[in-house]
């Protein structure tokens, strides 16, 4: 089978988390991964990205397949139910609006920027070596401080279901997938 562009988007999740370990500016560009999904999900009322253009989903299955670091298990009944799906993208939401919230702050000038990115959403990591002051507020670095901590957890989550299930694990569970299927439900109207 011949390769597409789209087949080496692993590539650019992986340049991604690179960018972002030595300049924080660079988590803004993670808003891509945000908006495209939903945004084709909305025009094409399909969940073309997750399927063929999600970078993630595909480092997670050249990592677990060809690399052979998955167990390739099933995944857990459990994970793959509506009630987990629909909790963690709750809970990874109010995290996001959390997130916005200390962006605010700092905006606002009611909060100093926090050079941290916090894995987990409980591991604080010092990663001042990553800003040094720009031309924009602290604001826009704190926002990708945020940023980079949630796609940086997401990509920890996924590693860990990657490595105990099968390579593409995460996708079960993943919030972005979880919400374009929504869409696309809501857009084809299916129950």
């Amino acid at each position: 089978m011949k390769k597409k562009w789209y087949d080496n988007l692993w590539i650019v999740s992986l340049t991604y988390l690179v960018l972002g370990f030595f300049n924080i500016l660079f988590a803004w560009l993670g808003l891509l991964c945000f908006f495209i999904p939903l945004i084709i999900a909305i025009a094409g009322g399909n969940k073309a990205y997750c399927n063929r253009y999600c970078g993630r989903g595909q480092l997670f299955g050249l990592l677990g397949g060809r690399f052979g670091l998955s167990r390739r298990k099933d995944i857990p009944k459990w994970m793959k139910s509506k009630f987990f799906r629909y909790g963690f993208l709750v809970f990874f939401l109010t995290m996001f609006l959390l997130m916005l919230w200390n962006t605010y702050l700092v905006f606002a000038g009611v909060r100093e920027l926090r050079q941290v990115v916090t894995l987990l959403w409980t591991f604080k990591l010092p990663w001042q070596w990553a800003y040094h002051g720009t031309l924009f507020h602290p604001g826009a670095a704190q926002f990708a401080f945020g940023f980079y901590s949630v796609m940086l957890t997401s990509t920890v989550l996924g590693l860990i279901t990657m490595v105990l299930f099968k390579p593409r694990s995460w996708c079960v569970y993943c919030p972005m997938g979880t919400m374009t299927q929504l869409i696309c439900r809501a857009k084809n109207g299916a129950p």
